[in-house]
């Protein structure tokens, strides 16, 4: 009898280790969340035997604010704390040097990106991450616009539709979909695997397994197959690659503790004035995503 009972014990426990669970966003109003984000790209271009290299930093500070729940989702404020941006070209020099909060009389880009802090937009969340919808985006990009003191009415509209392409509602679900969209609307255990994806300048094809969990973390990684296609006035990219992402996240709330993304793409790029002359290019990039407030 003792037996049958240490048996039925471990038996029962076993069932336990490994019962599916549903990983979700588990958000309470007034949770707020502020991310650190760092991006470094380096695109390095050949062209007759000659290599050009740009490298692109971001430095940034994100709130995410839960405002409340709407049709089983979470309305969520987002706001730019800090951001900071570096360019530079191995021919050109140094070609851009922002920091957000430090406005510097006379610089277009400072103050530009300096009225982008502060001023929210919403966001609406499903459970599994995914950005359904965000409101306020064209909002932001025209007071970034009217920030740059451009008086000429087609100059501005220029502005504004560069603007819209990084910070319009569009492109904001779009970026931020990469460091929320992780989760299954399945039950999973440990090894299981679930597919997504989503799409803009970049689109991703994520393949995810549940590496492991605890009570108190998640861990998940990514792969997936990329393409990106950029079509701006001086220039056209259209390159394809792969993305690895290694994911640490807080089991009750399923927000994210740190997230790194690492890619590489190969493609080519077309210069405008250089006509139909494509130039084979390549793109590494790494992005870090981490919870610093709480």
């Amino acid at each position: 009898m003792r037996q049958l009972a240490l048996i039925f014990f471990i038996v029962c426990n076993f069932s336990l280790l490994n019962a599916q669970t549903k990983l979700q966003y588990d958000l309470k109003k007034d949770d707020v969340f502020v991310i650190k984000q760092r991006a470094e790209q380096l695109i390095v271009q050949e062209l007759d035997g000659v290599t050009h290299e740009i490298t692109n930093k971001i430095d940034g500070v994100l709130e995410f604010s839960v405002v409340g729940e709407v049709d089983d989702n979470y309305q969520i404020s987002l706001t730019f704390k800090d951001l900071n941006l570096q360019m530079a070209s191995s021919l050109q020099g140094q070609l851009m040097d922002v920091k957000a909060k430090e406005v510097v009389e006379g610089d277009m880009q400072s103050q530009i990106f300096n009225s982008l802090l502060e001023t929210p937009v919403s966001i609406i969340l499903a459970k599994t991450g995914d950005i359904l919808e965000v409101k306020g985006g064209d909002s932001l990009v025209n007071k970034m616009a009217r920030a740059s003191g451009i008086e000429d009415e087609f100059s501005l509209n220029m502005m504004k539709s560069n603007l819209k392409k990084e910070f319009g509602s569009e492109a904001l679900s779009n970026n931020y979909k990469q460091m929320t969209y992780i989760y299954s609307t399945q039950e999973i255990d440990t090894g299981s695997t679930w597919e997504n994806q989503y799409s803009g300048k970049l689109e991703a094809k994520n393949k995810w397994v549940l590496d492991s969990m605890n009570d108190t973390i998640v861990r998940i990684n990514g792969t997936a197959n990329v393409t990106m296609n950029v079509e701006e006035a001086v220039a056209t990219m259209k390159l394809n690659g792969t993305q690895e992402t290694a994911i640490t996240a807080d089991r009750k709330s399923g927000f994210i503790q740190k997230m790194t993304v690492t890619g590489l793409s190969k493609g080519t790029s077309v210069m405008s004035q250089m006509g139909d002359t494509e130039i084979p290019t390549t793109i590494k990039s790494t992005i870090t995503y981490e919870l610093i407030k709480e």
